[in-house]
Parts: C-alpha cells; sequence; structure tokens
C-alpha cells in the first residue's frame, strides 16, 4: 500500500503562487499514477492533474491548464503541484491520490474512484 502526506498548502492573495508537494512511500511507485484533486465546501471532489511515474506529460483540467504544473522528482519519490496565478475559485482542499490505471486515458484517470491512496489534504485559501 503506498502512503502519502501532502504539503505546501496556505493563505495566499490573488495572483500568487503555491507549491503543493506530495511525498510517497511505502511500494515501487513506477507502475502507479499520481494525480491531484481538490474539493471546495459544497461542491464534489474535482480532477485537477495527473502524471505517471514511469514518464510521460502531465495531464490538467481545463480550469487549471496553463497555470499549474505538475512535476515529479523520483529520487525522493514526491510529485509537486507548482500553482500560478491562483485565483479565488482555486480555493479548495487538495488532495494527491495514487492508482494504478488499467489504460491511461482520460476517462479512467480522471475519475477519483481508479485511485486507492490518499493523502490527508492540505488546504489552499486565496483572497480576492
Amino acid at each position: 500500500q503506498v502512503q502519502l502526506v501532502e504539503s505546501g498548502g496556505g493563505l495566499v492573495q490573488a495572483g500568487d503562487s503555491l507549491r503543493l508537494s506530495c511525498a510517497a512511500s511505502g511500494r515501487t511507485l513506477s507502475t502507479y499514477t499520481m494525480g491531484w484533486f481538490r474539493q471546495a465546501p459544497g461542491k464534489e471532489r474535482e480532477f485537477v492533474g495527473s502524471i505517471r511515474w514511469s514518464g510521460g506529460t502531465a495531464d490538467y483540467a481545463d480550469s487549471v491548464k496553463g497555470r499549474f504544473t505538475i512535476s515529479r522528482d523520483n529520487a525522493k519519490n514526491t510529485v509537486y503541484l507548482q500553482m500560478n496565478s491562483l485565483i479565488p475559485e482555486d480555493t479548495a482542499l487538495y488532495y494527491c491520490a495514487a492508482g494504478v490505471m488499467p489504460y491511461y486515458t482520460q476517462s479512467i484517470y480522471r475519475s477519483q474512484y481508479r485511485y486507492n491512496a490518499w493523502g490527508q489534504g492540505t488546504q489552499v485559501t486565496v483572497s480576492s
């Protein structure tokens, strides 16, 4: 089983940047896909982006594309979510997640139900 610990959330102003970290441990990660999700009060959890440990480019939700960047450091078993040009609508509890995907297609890796390991979440609040 994979254990995940997020960090890096906080309170920022619109236009600022934040970098979230997700440290993974417990199993060989090379077969996993790492996802970032967020949940705002009163809303369902939504996909933010994902990346595979084995390589390839990240994929992003349209709402964050061009502003957020996912990267990974294999040596540190850590995935990052760099968030730039933050807006109040980005305010949410952010989670990282890990799962093994049968196929790497959007319909699969964008679904939260495909991930079986979750971090505790880190709060991001963007003031206007």
